[in-house]
Order: C-alpha cells, then structure tokens, then sequence
C-alpha cells in the first residue's frame, strides 16, 4: 500500500470516527406538542419538560403549539416537527381522531410518538400519558361541587372543546358517578373553547340561563379563572360557588374572594417532566410501550400501562384556603 493511500484511508478513518462521536453527542430533540401557546398550564409543564432535559444531560425540548385550541393547528405544527425529522413528538391534543393520519406519518419516519394530558387513538400514538386516573378525576370535579351542597342544588359544565379528549373523559366519568350525589342535578354543558373570553361568556350565559343555579364545574384551567371572574363580576359570591380543575397561581385570588370553595389539579410541571422522561425512554429504545410495560418516568417512578398503552401519572390534589398560599407562587 502506497503512504498516499494509508494516509488517506488514516484520514477517512479518523473523519469517521469524529462523525460517529458527533452523531452520538447529538441531542435527542422532544418536541412538546400543547394544545395552545400562552396557556398557563402548559407553560408549566415545560418547566417540567426542561427539568427532564437538564437531568438527562443530552436533550432539546422543542415547546410548541398553535395560536388557538384546533386540531388543524396542530396538524400543521405536527407537520413541520416532521420535517425537522424530531426524535419524539409528546402531544396534548385537541382532537381524539383527527391527528392519527399526521402522527401515523411521524411514526412511519422513525419518530416517537405519545399522547398526555389530552389523549389521542391508539393507532395515533406508542403511549398515552394521563395526569390521574380518569374515573377519579370525574369523581373529584363533581365532589368539590356537592361537597358545598348539602342539600343539593343545580350545577353546570364548563368545559374546553367539544372535542377534547380529557375533559369529555373526566364529564362521563362525572355522570357515571352522580347516583352518589343525590340532590345534585346538572343543568347544562357549554364550552369555552379554552379561549378566556369565550369561557366568561359562556360562564355568564349559565347564570343568566339558569338563576338558581349554585355550582360551576370547570374541568379546564382557563375555563376555571373566567368562570371566577363571571361570578365576582355578577356579583354572586357566594351564591354560584366555581370549582373544578385549575392552577393555584391563577386561583389564589378566587379561593380570597370566595368565587371558589376548592379546586383540584394535579402538577403540570410533573406532567411535563413526566412527558419527556417517557419520550426520551421510547425514542433511545431505553424501554419500549405495549400493555403491561413499566416506563420509567426519573423521579416519578414508572408508568404501568394497561390494555390500551395508556397510564395515569398521580392522583389529583385539592386547594383550598387552608393551603393555597403554600402553592400559588410555584406553579
């Protein structure tokens, strides 16, 4: 062999090897897909979702989302984390069905798909993600309600899109459950799009439709806020009691003026953390998802999945007065 041949094959070999070093040193990128920018809730669960990154040393969170609470916005977003050619994609949807074509496109390329928060089909995605368990959120969103009608009384819905999954999960689970409520009668269901405008309309809309009544249940985070709002400005503190699912930095001033009894949620910087804890473990073949898998999720343990390769996180948590001021400035 000639020393211009063994230099450059030395050359090639040493090339190669330096590529081989960079390609491993690449981060794994996690896009964290949200139903809406500028939504408080998942916000946090990048915090989370941050958190995860700076623990496992050798990864980017992409946070992004549409303007507004569609399923075509997020087709779109979900569309260009494709051709970025992601390593995982973790979505809280806005629609059950109507991602499954665009996530079943990302799959087919090599990317690591889960669903959390807002849940999407089966074939759409490897792993679903759920905050808590649904039947024990339904059952908590109407509790917190009866719990301050002892006697019983009327009470709403206020929830997100007709098309989001987890709100109309945790509302059937709500109706399964309302034999055990005697007295309580819903009177309606309106949705507020996730939008706060919208949603204090709507919130005002109930009490003008119904003036008896004395609960509104919310099981979304915006949706909770202007319905506080709605009632203080109505004036009816103390006759129309909000609760439902919200975070303490931005219900810390219901619980003070008595627009809200109680809230539940469970901690979406945990979710966020979780989210990517779980991308991160599916798309580096660390674990794979299929019904009975344990996924570790860091310093939340491990998700254990059922029949259908979905699992819940934790259960909810209540606020009150008694500990609202303990939590409002961390999430």
């Amino acid at each position: 062999m000639s020393i211009t041949r063994r230099l450059f094959g030395g050359a090639a070999l040493a090339s190669l090897m330096l590529a081989g070093q960079a390609h491993a040193q690449d981060p794994v990128r996690i896009a964290l897909v949200v139903k809406a920018l500028g939504i408080g809730f998942f916000e946090a669960a990048a915090e989370g979702a941050n958190e995860a990154a700076a623990e496992l040393g050798n990864v980017e969170v992409i946070y992004t989302g549409p303007t507004d609470t569609t399923a075509e916005g997020q087709i779109e977003v979900i569309n260009s984390l494709i051709a970025q050619q992601v390593d995982a994609i973790a979505v809280s949807a806005n629609d059950t069905d109507a991602l499954v074509p665009a996530l079943k496109k990302a799959m087919q390329r090599g990317i690591t798909v889960i669903s959390w928060d807002s849940g999407v089909a089966p074939e759409g995605r490897q792993l679903h993600l759920n905050p808590s368990s649904n039947p024990l959120i339904g059952n908590m969103i109407i509790k917190l309600a009866a719990d301050e009608l002892p006697e019983g009384g009327q009470v709403a819905v206020l929830s997100a899109t007709t098309t989001s999954t987890n709100q109309n999960v945790w509302i059937d689970e709500m109706n399964k459950v309302m034999g055990n409520y005697p007295g309580i009668e819903v009177v309606g269901t309106v949705y507020g799009d996730d939008l706060a405008d919208k949603s204090y309309r709507e919130a005002t809309g109930l009490m003008q439709t119904y003036p008896d009544l004395d609960a509104i249940i919310a099981p979304t985070s915006v949706g909770i806020v202007a319905a506080a709002q709605a009632v203080a400005d109505a004036g009816k503190i103390g006759q129309v009691n909000v609760t439902g699912l919200g975070l303490p930095s931005e219900m810390a001033g219901a619980i003070e003026s008595g627009a809200s009894k109680s809230f539940a949620i469970w901690n979406p910087i945990d979710l966020g953390y979780s989210a990517t804890m779980l991308a991160y473990n599916l798309a580096t073949g660390k674990a794979e998802a299929g019904p009975g898998a344990e996924i570790p999720m860091g310093r939340m343990g491990s998700l254990k999945l059922d029949e259908n390769s979905e699992g819940a996180m934790a259960d909810p948590f209540v606020y009150d007065a008694s500990n609202i001021e303990q939590f409002k400035d961390i999430f």
